[in-house]
């Protein structure tokens, strides 16, 4: 597509609107001669006593109609036609009486002048002259009366006056002239600006009628695609008719939905293209065609980039995996040492050592808790975590981890009650899973929870799902944070909050749900405690007689 640039020539009209131009102003002209000519013979044929100053009147008024018929056809015609209008019409006035004589009407000449071009920039340009010629045919009423003055002085000085004023107001319309044509240019060059934008981008972009026929086209030329071309003519034309069903098709999708997609080989083309559309309004639409083969290229470097994260991020998995698993064995071994230190198995010791040897197994026991919690995460994301499925009641998992996490609650002032039902809840699970469950859950409750605070603990069944429910009278968790915890790494409340974890507990347990086929569900409003509920489709309907448990009291609070 060939664009000139302002810099170096003006901007033309395309031919078409020259034409209709033309031949406005052609019938137009004609038009005001018939009438002129048709109301001088009128006068004629009637033998009305008419003055030389009428006839002169008449032919005066004539003579724009005529320049419009010369000129009508040539560069920036309409401009001389208004101004050519308006000065006739200024002088038919002053020679029948001014703006009370007979041809006062005609000063509103220049405005229908611009009218007739159908070029909306001389609107303004016929009004102000309309506007001048009235004010001239006014002056004329008032300082020129229709019988001779004996003062040639005050004649000359009357017409002086409106000689001033008509070059005022024809200064006047000359700079609003110069200052539209400056804005017309401006426009025009910011047109011709984008038009270079829109062909140097690397895309055909079209717009479409309801008929798939192509309304513009900007973009380079590509084979069975020139943008100079397609104009006119439907797009589904451009390729075989067995393609062009698919672009039909894409079309009233495209108006049905709001935007479409489709591939088709354009006619001459050894190359597919893709077909993007967007529906811009009730009957109309755009599009973007671009090569299939560019698309399918950079489809394959995102397939092999994403393959590439990917494997990092499961590199990354195994060397966790790896290193939580070598980290363990030494660790073991200092607890086991520390504990046989608590015990005094080789003799006494003073209470200080005593003090450190707690300190070491409870920083112990809480580090290898991290190691088994990254550990876990590890064979989860790198998918080599396999669930050891067995038959058991439910309530005696739980029951567990209440009695392991009563020490905790009691040191933090924290009720901790169990809700349990009073008949077995057997489940086809993970033992070792619904343990870190319950027990992810409590301590999460327990370090978001002030003293005096409750934390609870609900197993009940609904439907085919057991339902873990666990909840707290915390500080709550803020819609920000309820977006991201759950997450692996990710972290709520304040800093001394989160320096009690890894960010793993959630989506250790959230993980684990999902393992179960089951779901995660936290409920949390701030200063109004949080509620934590995991669904595990795991219910036994059918099971034998479990073997005998702790007794658990039928909805009992277990403290």
């Amino acid at each position: 597509m060939s664009i000139q640039t302002p810099a170096t020539s003006q901007p033309a009209r395309p031919p078409a609107q020259d034409a209709r131009r033309a031949r406005a102003v052609t019938g137009w002209s004609a038009g005001w001669l018939a009438a002129v000519a048709a109301a001088a013979a009128g006068l004629w044929i009637g033998r009305a006593e008419v003055t030389p100053l009428s006839w002169l009147a008449l032919a005066v008024g004539a003579a724009p109609a005529l320049v419009g018929l010369l000129v009508a056809r040539r560069p920036g015609a309409g401009v001389a036609l208004v101004l050519a209008w308006a000065a006739c019409a200024v002088g038919s006035s002053l020679l029948t009486g001014g703006l009370t004589g007979p041809l006062a009407f005609w000063c509103l000449a220049p405005l229908a002048a611009a009218a007739a071009t159908g070029e909306v920039r001389l609107a303004a340009l016929g009004g102000a002259a309309a506007l001048i010629a009235a004010g001239l045919a006014a002056m004329a009423a008032i300082s020129l009366p229709p019988t001779p003055i004996a003062n040639w002085t005050d004649y000359w000085l009357r017409l002086l006056s409106i000689a001033s004023l008509a070059g005022g107001l024809a200064a006047g319309v000359v700079l609003l002239q110069r200052r539209q044509t400056h804005d017309v240019r401006r426009g025009r060059a910011a047109e011709v600006r984008m038009e270079r934008l829109l062909a140097e981008q690397p895309f055909v972009l079209v717009t479409l009628d309801a008929e798939g026929r192509v309304q513009s086209a900007y973009g380079p030329t590509a084979p069975g695609l020139d943008p100079e071309h397609l104009p006119g003519r439907r797009l589904a034309e451009t390729t075989d008719t067995e393609q062009a069903a698919v672009i039909e098709a894409a079309i009233r999708k495209a108006l049905a939905d709001g935007e479409a997609e489709a591939r088709f080989t354009p006619a001459g083309a050894d190359q597919p293209v893709a077909l993007v559309l967007r529906r811009a309004a009730a009957r109309r639409l755009v599009g973007a065609l671009r090569s299939a083969a560019w698309q399918i290229g950079r489809e394959a470097e995102l397939e092999e980039a994403r393959a590439q994260a990917e494997a990092r991020n499961a590199g990354k998995s195994r060397f966790l995996a790896n290193m939580s698993h070598e980290l363990r064995t030494p660790l073991n071994a200092i607890m086991g040492f520390s504990d046989i230190m608590r015990a005094r198995l080789f003799g006494p010791m003073s209470d200080k050592y005593a003090e450190y040897a707690e300190l070491i197994h409870e920083s112990g026991g809480h580090l290898l808790d991290l190691i088994n919690d990254v550990l876990d995460m590890s064979k989860i994301e790198a998918e080599r975590f396999e669930l050891a499925r067995e038959e058991f009641d439910a309530r005696e998992a739980v029951s567990a981890v209440l009695r392991l996490m009563r020490g905790q609650a009691d040191r933090a002032r924290i009720q901790l009650r169990g809700v349990l039902p009073k008949e077995p809840l057997m489940v086809d699970a993970d033992r070792r899973a619904l343990k870190q469950i319950t027990l992810n859950l409590i301590s999460n409750a327990l370090r978001f929870t002030p003293a005096e605070g409750q934390v609870t603990v609900a197993l009940h069944e609904v439907g085919e799902a057991m339902e873990l429910v666990v909840s707290d009278t915390g500080a709550g968790i803020g819609p920000e944070d309820l977006k991201r915890i759950g997450r692996p790494y990710e972290q709520a409340g304040d800093a001394n909050a989160r320096a009690g974890g890894t960010g793993l507990g959630l989506s250790l347990v959230r993980a684990f749900a999902e393992l179960h086929g089951g779901e995660m569900i936290i409920e949390s409003r701030v200063g109004e405690g949080t509620q934590v509920t995991v669904s595990l489709p795991v219910l036994l309907r059918e099971t034998p007689v479990p073997a005998p448990v702790a007794p658990v009291e039928s909805q009992a609070t277990i403290h």
